[in-house]
């Protein structure tokens, strides 16, 4: 199993379960998460969907370690896993609260910021590292990051893939709040209580109208990703990253 998913209530929990590979996707793994999240959408007993990861990091970004790094039928089904996922959150009648114990990388950081509300304890960050390895951000992130944290942040993150610690990420507004370990989870919990609270019909009315004040360059960028990602398999840079990758070195 790669994804657990569990009620506490009206709370649907859904858990990335891989804390061997620091709960790192693949394409098998984003399908499952968005085939999760849509039935809890509509499922009438769910008032609240939580996005979380199981062990030390809410999500390590793409799986590297796939029988085929090079293969652009690769890239494809990841990329087309990856926009089912993000539109599945933004989509979802009901709010998506990412909780992230532990870092958020690559497309972790699109789960995350697609996620209605995201809270994160203060002893993690975010890392967006695709251009070291000769790829683009992905996810989405080109849209959902900018629209977070405006374009020069984005492109701190995007391009020299500069590391957010939490507060900061909370201070430039790419996350809704951060709490220490020791008042974590009586944080969430509060905020999902009053989240159950409120009439379930004005939720879901704010969330759509706000996404579709925000949001509405994802669909193009997921499109961009798509098509920029395909290419860039194919390049001397990233094969040289894949070949680091397994021989245990630094890119050149």
């Amino acid at each position: 199993m790669t994804v657990q998913v569990r009620d506490d209530g009206p709370v649907r929990h859904i858990l990335i379960d891989r804390p061997e590979r620091m709960n790192a996707v693949d394409a098998a793994t984003l399908d499952r998460l968005a085939d999760e999240i849509t039935a809890a959408g509509v499922d009438p007993d769910v008032r609240v969907i939580v996005l979380s990861g199981n062990g030390r990091a809410f999500c390590a970004g793409g799986d590297l370690d796939v029988a085929d790094p090079l293969s652009v039928e690769n890239t494809e089904r990841t990329a087309d896993a990856a926009a089912r996922c993000i539109t599945a959150i933004t989509a979802a009648p009901r709010p998506v609260v990412a909780v992230v114990r532990g870092p958020a990388v690559g497309v972790g950081v699109s789960l995350a910021v697609a996620a209605d509300l995201a809270f994160v304890r203060s002893d993690t960050f975010f890392s967006m590292p695709f251009t070291s390895i000769g790829l683009m951000p992905d996810g989405g992130s080109t849209a959902l990051v900018a629209a977070a944290v405006g374009r020069a942040t984005a492109m701190r993150m995007g391009l020299l893939g500069e590391r957010l610690s939490a507060r900061d990420a909370e201070r430039l507004g790419l996350v809704a709040a951060v709490f220490d370990p020791e008042s974590f989870d009586a944080e969430l919990e509060s905020a999902l209580a009053r989240l159950i609270s409120y009439p379930q019909e004005a939720v879901e009315t704010t969330k759509f109208a706000l996404n579709d004040a925000t949001l509405s360059e994802l669909p193009d960028a997921l499109a961009r990703e798509r098509a920029g990602q395909i290419r860039l398999t194919t390049s001397d840079g990233f094969r040289d990253a894949i070949a680091a990758f397994t021989a245990g070195r630094a890119p050149r």
